[in-house]
């Protein structure tokens, strides 16, 4: 709810804003959380998971558009396309859509379509827009984003194999791709896909580019789905995905040709924001079992409600810290990319990219700890919530990049702070010598000391 915008950030949310939030709280909590178990159930088992599309997310996607809430993602002042919403204020709402697993797609939010959005509103041209663009904003398809490689160690995207190969009007694709998060679904229509269209470039950020593929194109098999510690994600799933002399028109290349690097990290910078915030907001439903649990008058081990066993407020109370504290690090990203865009917000993306999974990992375990055996079950949404987010650690870059990237930068302060604390120690006996103070040790005066 607006009233629980913190009061850090609150002059910078807009009256149409904080109306707005309180329409998509409602939402999430009376239509889309209990939404969440028929939606599961109206998926069904088998392989028939992979042709499903419950009503009820169509219905959820109607009521949403009849609330205005559509399309809330593309920042103001960076898209035509946009609503009119800031990054910080997009963000907010995010946090409340985390809450469910269908909230997202429900408005039209949800990744990779969001992120593949944001590629075609800021990178392609008028023709791709109205073809491709324009259908996902109407929420009649779906998309999915291929970058990586099962052969090749990803995290570093200049290992990237998939060839990309110009023939005459058109380009041919030849590799394979994994974690093709979104291939699943039935209504997928088009993947944006990174590979190397000149591999002997000898700059090796230059070597890559993005091109749009339709996903029926001749040539293209889906090998597999992966499941995430169990969990298959259908119909949505996460394809591995193989092409064999796949031909794209040449007028699918997005921006150019050695475009690719400059388009996926204006592609990701945006969506760690949208993970960490939903991420916020699954800790925070976390807490909330987690407050149901321990005081459920029914469960009285030794004798005694869980909350009045010492070590279970303290966990209360660290989650609220650590959730508390971890927003605002992904607010102040929000805020520095509304004001200077995503490339001068890199450092902070980064931290909330970072710190975020790892704060609700450890809410969402003490959560666990606090139901015992139900909590790794099926009757709590806490296991499948680890699962979701332990995935992040790795999704769009695994952390230990990142805390390389910015350890790399921090330490170029290094000479300068150096250089500043030799000034002050310099200055600091320079005043000793005009004030006559001496300086003394602990201790130096005591007798057996000069034995």
């Amino acid at each position: 709810m607006s009233t629980q915008i913190p009061i850090a950030v609150r002059n910078r949310v807009s009256e149409r804003a904080k109306k707005t939030l309180d329409v998509v709280a409602r939402f999430v909590e009376e239509d889309c959380i209990p939404a969440d178990t028929v939606y599961e159930a109206q998926i069904g088992v088998g392989d028939a998971r992979w042709e499903a599309h419950p009503q009820i997310l169509e219905d959820l996607k109607a009521k949403a558009k009849s609330l205005g809430l559509w399309n809330m993602f593309l920042p103001k002042g960076h898209y035509k396309e946009s609503p009119g919403f800031t990054n910080l204020e997009y963000g907010l709402m995010a946090e409340w859509l985390g809450k469910s697993r269908v909230a997202s797609e429900a408005v039209n939010c949800s990744a990779p379509d969001t992120g593949n959005m944001e590629v075609l509103a800021k990178y392609g041209n008028e023709e791709q827009k109205a073809k491709w663009l324009k259908p996902l904003m109407d929420g009649k398809i779906r998309s999915a984003f291929l970058m990586t490689e099962p052969q090749v160690a990803s995290s570093d995207a200049r290992n990237i194999e998939m060839k990309i190969t110009k023939d005459g009007d058109h380009y041919v694709l030849n590799g394979q791709k994994w974690w093709s998060s979104g291939a699943g679904d039935p209504r997928c229509k088009v993947y944006i896909v990174m590979g190397k269209s000149d591999p002997n470039n000898k700059d090796p950020y230059r070597q890559q580019s993005v091109i749009i593929v339709p996903s029926d194109t001749k040539g293209i098999t889906i090998e597999r789905m992966l499941s995430v510690y169990g969990y298959d994600d259908a119909p949505h799933g996460h394809g591995h995905i193989t092409f064999y002399n796949v031909r794209v028109p040449a007028a699918n290349l997005v921006l150019g040709e050695g475009r690719g690097f400059e388009i996926i990290q204006g592609r990701l910078g945006p969506g760690r924001i949208h993970h960490a915030m939903r991420t916020i907001g699954a800790a925070e439903r976390a807490l909330e079992w987690m407050l149901m649990r321990i005081n459920d008058p029914k469960k009285t081990p030794f004798g005694k409600q869980l909350r009045e066993h010492g070590v279970i407020l303290e966990w209360v109370a660290k989650s609220r810290i650590d959730i508390d504290a971890a927003r605002l690090v992904v607010l102040n990203a929000a805020i520095k990319m509304d004001e200077q865009g995503p490339k001068a917000a890199l450092t902070e993306i980064a931290q909330a990219k970072v710190l975020v999974p790892q704060t609700a990992l450890t809410v969402i375990d003490r959560a666990v700890q606090s139901f015992g055996g139900a909590g790794v079950s099926q009757d709590t949404p806490l296991a499948n919530m680890w699962a979701q987010i332990r995935t992040l650690r790795l999704a769009d870059g695994p952390d230990e990049v990142h805390l390389q990237q910015m350890g790399r930068n921090e330490n170029k302060r290094g000479k300068a702070v150096t250089d500043k604390i030799n000034a002050q120690k310099a200055k600091a006996e320079e005043l000793r010598k005009k004030y006559g103070a001496k300086r003394t040790e602990i201790g130096s005066n005591i007798k057996h000391s000069k034995l």
